[in-house]
């Protein structure tokens, strides 16, 4: 494909091609090779690349310095055959493509051959590729120049040479999208908010569970959620919330069938946790009917969760407590668990980390962040000073995992959740946790004034928008539907529940973030009586 190069045509006429095409006469393939005898736009260039199942450079010199189309193929995930010219040979080294020797046409042919007969081997050879050239897009290629200018800046030379000179503003933020709940009202119906979705219709097959609609409950009393009618519809989730509730066993059942039939009797302790946490922000809440029916059951369903094992449940327990406890300064019972189940987490901590490894588990998972959201939350608030430095650093080492090479947020792969103590892998990614991380980054902001805190949260919710690993935006702004997830060759297109609650709790984080400028008047809590518990 392609016309003769100018310089070529002057000199030697078409002799080439058509020299090119008597071989392939005499080799009887002329119903298997098409020769388009012209330059092609960009566009239709790309087109044909995208068609190949593979894709071949044999040129010859291995001084060629630079191959268009080896970039274009590369960077639509094409496996390449190729001779190990000089971009060749830095491109496709790490094994996303094939090297065969100068001038080889018998090990070139086979190692075609090979591939197209290979359909697995092809496909994770495509798959390697695009995502070894997802940095070299031009989203992820401006941000390196950002980032190397501003090291730049920081420099001593371009320190000195700014003396005198007002100090830099920090770097804008682009503003926030606008708040849409178009595809969150869509995920409901008069029973609750589904789990699932297909593309963005709801998967009724898979029914509904109170983790979704408590979350729900939690975003729509959010008071920077800017959803229409958002308040509202609050005690259609708290109406699933009490539903949910099981009293034989003093547990929240979690998963309901479509025809509403409860399919447990007790839920996960997480599911557990996190309904508490739920209730306790209800319990704060201004609207007098809606604080007395969450106060109610809180109080109820808090204390079975001192039998829980489960960290993640302390912590979402410990996030409903903080907004609890407060304004129920006199329940010495909800204070003295709260103590106990941040013990237990402060103690986790102390027990599994070591140096290299400074964490609660010998191992990350999911919902990471809320971990640290806990410890700072509670030590915080009770004046623990060592308890809201363990959990600042631990959340400051988190970070540090979930950062890119590139430098920007790479949430926990799932794939990476049973390896110990080592190097999480970076797919599959999931909105829940780039919302976790938000949240924390809300947390620490209120305790400590680092400014990291704040570039943290933005590089988090960004995420979202497409400052990740692909390239790709998961956010429909217009609609507020969220794709659900990262794989390591394309986003999940699927939107379901847990998906959109994470990109509109990270939304709203992010606006009380920008409302609450540089500080949070929040004051640590004066000591109080404590029923001693177990712990």
């Amino acid at each position: 494909m392609g016309a003769t190069h100018p310089h070529l045509l002057r000199d030697d006429g078409e002799t080439y091609r058509l020299g090119l095409m008597d071989r392939v006469e005499a080799l009887g393939l002329g119903n298997h090779v098409v020769f388009l005898n012209r330059f092609a736009e960009r566009p239709e260039l790309l087109d044909h690349i995208a068609m190949c199942d593979v894709y071949v450079t044999p040129y010859p010199d291995e001084a060629q310095m630079t191959s268009g189309t080896l970039a274009y193929a590369h960077g639509l995930g094409r496996p390449v055959v190729s001779t190990p010219y000089w971009h060749a040979t830095e491109l496709l080294g790490d094994g996303t493509g094939v090297l065969v020797p100068l001038g080889d046409g018998v090990k070139m042919g086979s190692a075609v051959a090979d591939l197209l007969v290979d359909g697995p081997a092809r496909q994770a050879m495509a798959t390697s590729a695009y995502a070894a050239s997802r940095p070299m897009v031009w989203a992820q290629v401006a941000q390196r120049y950002e980032d190397a200018f501003r090291e730049a800046l920081r420099s001593p030379v371009s320190t000195r040479l700014r003396a005198g000179y007002p100090a830099p503003m920090a770097p804008p933020h682009l503003p926030l999208p606008a708040t849409s709940n178009q595809h969150f009202k869509v995920m409901c119906d008069d029973t609750g908010l589904f789990q699932h979705a297909i593309r963005s219709i709801p998967d009724r097959r898979h029914g509904y569970c109170v983790d979704d609609n408590a979350r729900a409950l939690l975003l729509c009393i959010k008071p920077d959620n800017r959803l229409d009618a958002g308040f509202a519809l609050a005690a259609h989730f708290a109406s699933f919330v009490q539903h949910a509730w099981n009293p034989d066993n003093r547990r929240f059942r979690n998963f309901m069938s479509f025809d509403r039939r409860w399919l447990e009797p007790a839920g996960s302790q997480d599911s557990h946790g996190r309904t508490l946490w739920a209730l306790g922000v209800c319990t704060a809440l201004p609207d007098p009917a809606l604080s007395a029916w969450a106060t109610d059951l809180f109080v109820e369903a808090l204390p079975t969760v001192l039998e829980f094992t489960a960290p993640r449940s302390w912590a979402f327990a410990l996030l409903g407590l903080d907004a609890y406890c407060p304004t129920r300064p006199h329940d010495s019972q909800a204070d003295a668990i709260r103590h106990c189940l941040a013990e237990r987490l402060h103690a986790l901590l102390r027990d599994t980390a070591t140096g290299p490894w400074p964490w609660f588990e010998s191992r990350l998972t999911y919902d990471n962040a809320r971990l640290c959201e806990a410890l700072i939350l509670t030590g915080g608030r009770i004046g623990d000073a060592d308890m809201l430095t363990a959990g600042l650093e631990s959340l400051r080492w988190l970070l540090e995992m979930q950062t890119a090479p590139a430098g920007h947020f790479r949430p926990i792969g799932s794939h990476g959740f049973a390896l110990a103590q080592r190097t999480p892998l970076p797919f599959d990614q999931q909105p829940l946790e780039a919302c976790a991380t938000v949240a924390a980054c809300l947390a620490a902001r209120q305790y400590d004034p680092d400014g990291l805190w704040s570039s943290a949260a933005h590089q988090a919710f960004t995420w979202f928008l497409g400052e990740n690993d692909l390239a790709v935006s998961l956010v429909d702004v217009d609609s507020g539907s969220c794709r659900d997830g990262l794989h390591p060759d394309r986003a999940n297109d699927n939107r379901g529940a847990e998906s959109v609650l994470s990109y509109l709790l990270a939304l709203a984080d992010m606006r009380a973030m920008a409302r609450y400028g540089a500080s949070f008047p929040i004051p640590p809590e004066g000591p109080s009586d404590k029923v001693p518990l177990d712990g």
